[in-house]
């Protein structure tokens, strides 16, 4: 069999390494990119050497996690004194890595350069997907390696979360990085000094909208591409989303990630399934109702769906009813998509009145509240005979509804009171920890509705009120 020769090898991992050399460090280009939101949190992770564990980054396609660990590495060389030739950067796609194991890749980056016994290494494994039972060889190195912290990454998250789960257990801690946040968006384009204001010290300020016109305009760009790192900077992937959003991010997932770990076999029919919920998302669904609008049948739709979510592609959130009482049979749900881009590149971008819209305002806001694990599996809708609200939090114990939003992209709600009927009577049965919250297009405060302190506030600035304080709590 041939042998890629160990020079072509060698030179390679300089390529992918060019901190090794003094004074250089990561591409020039990459410096200068907006950092992530979760920069520091991962890079805190990245160093914790108490429990000894390697960090598994995942989230779904294109979602900037080489340019996190690109930006992790510059953060270990600037502000914590790692040296260059402490760290080891191999990505994995290369052709050059073929039948090359990671114990291998380890045992050349001990070799190049002298150290002091003990000394702590950086050691990141990008797109490690693409070696067969990496999780194996990953949990071996971990167990042989005390000195050195171990980072793996891999576009096809599915695969990675369920891998590191198997095989993972005590050695793998898993990190999730989703898409971009509204706040995040717009920091990226440099308009959220611009847009928003903070008013109030403390550990929650509240913000203002600047430009109430300006900052609904940013939320409809953000909807259409503002959740990929790489759509944000690139006009020409603007222009063309479909290409680049469903071609590179969507369908290697459907066709290739979810087929190639289940075993699917009717590809198409898992397709069909896909399109017809980012085109509802945010809708109440039934099974029933998805069988015959997908042409799946119900016996397969659950395990689709299991799949759908552990690839990060949709989120579903559970029913209650008036009194918060969970149903026992999941006959409706609501399905979410975890990124409100894909719909506009598997359909058509939105523009200011498309009917859409409203959906998509939701699913946007749904999305924010990803960002925190925490709260998140609080979420629920309520829906009853004679109303319905879009999100209720529930406590702890899963009894007790803590706030609750009603989405509406236009400001009738604030003249009449008849448009939030359900939510009004939501609140008279329940003594809330918050005021009830509506969503508008432009109008902001406070009135009393039949009793009931209401606040509204424009959708797009609740969107960016969620995303930066679940980003600040991290």
């Amino acid at each position: 069999m041939l042998e890629v020769p160990e020079s072509e090898i060698l030179a390679r991992l300089h390529e992918e390494n060019p901190w090794w050399q003094a004074g250089r460090g990561i591409h020039p280009d990459l410096v200068h990119l907006p950092r992530r939101a979760y920069l520091n949190d991962f890079c805190r992770l990245v160093r914790e050497k108490d429990p000894h564990r390697a960090v598994v980054l995942m989230g779904p396609r294109r979602v900037g996690k080489t340019y996190l660990v690109m930006h992790t590495i510059h953060e270990l060389m600037e502000r914590h004194g790692v040296s260059g030739r402490d760290i080891l950067y191999v990505m994995l796609e290369t052709p050059i890595y073929n039948r090359q194991g990671l114990d291998a890749l380890v045992a050349r980056f001990r070799k190049l350069f002298e150290r002091p016994a003990g000394q702590t290494l950086h050691v990141f494994f990008d797109e490690v997907q693409y070696l067969k039972e990496w999780e194996v060889h990953l949990k071996t190195l971990v167990d042989r390696h005390r000195d050195i912290r171990f980072v793996a990454t891999g576009s096809s998250a599915v695969a990675l979360k369920t891998r590191s789960a198997e095989s993972g257990a005590g050695r793998f801690t898993e990190y999730m990085l989703p898409p971009l946040t509204f706040a995040e968006y717009l920091r990226f384009i440099g308009r959220e000094e611009a847009l928003i204001t903070a008013h109030g010290d403390g550990p929650a300020p509240r913000y203002r909208a600047t430009d109430i016109v300006g900052l609904n305009r940013a939320f409809i760009d953000y909807m259409n591409h503002g959740g990929y790192p790489e759509a944000v900077f690139s006009a020409r992937l603007q222009q063309d989303p479909q290409r680049y959003i469903k071609n590179d991010i969507i369908d290697k997932v459907l066709l290739r990630d979810l087929p190639t770990l289940y075993g699917i076999a009717d590809i198409q029919e898992l397709n069909s399934l896909f399109n017809t919920l980012a085109y509802h998302t945010s809708r109440e669904v039934s099974m029933e109702e998805l069988s015959k609008t997908s042409n799946v049948a119900k016996n397969t739709l659950a395990k689709y769906l299991e799949y759908l979510e552990a690839a990060f592609l949709i989120r579903q959130m559970r029913r209650v009813d008036e009194d918060v009482t969970h149903f026992k049979r999941k006959t409706t749900f609501k399905v979410f998509l975890t990124n409100p881009t894909m719909r506009a590149a598997l359909f058509n971008p939105l523009r200011e009145g498309d009917p859409a819209l409203g959906q998509q305002v939701e699913t946007a806001i749904h999305s924010q509240w990803i960002h925190n694990r925490d709260f998140i599996d609080s979420l629920h809708y309520a829906r009853w005979k004679s109303g319905e609200v879009d999100f209720v939090s529930l406590d702890r114990s899963g009894r007790k509804a803590r706030f609750a939003v009603e989405v509406k992209w236009s400001d009738a709600a604030w003249d009449v009171p008849r448009q939030i009927k359900g939510l009004l009577a939501f609140c008279k049965k329940h003594r809330l920890e918050r005021r009830p919250l509506v969503t508008t297009l432009t109008r902001e405060g406070v009135r009393t509705l039949e009793g009931v302190e209401v606040e509204f506030t424009p959708s797009s600035l609740h969107c960016y009120t969620v995303g930066r304080n679940s980003l600040d709590r991290r």
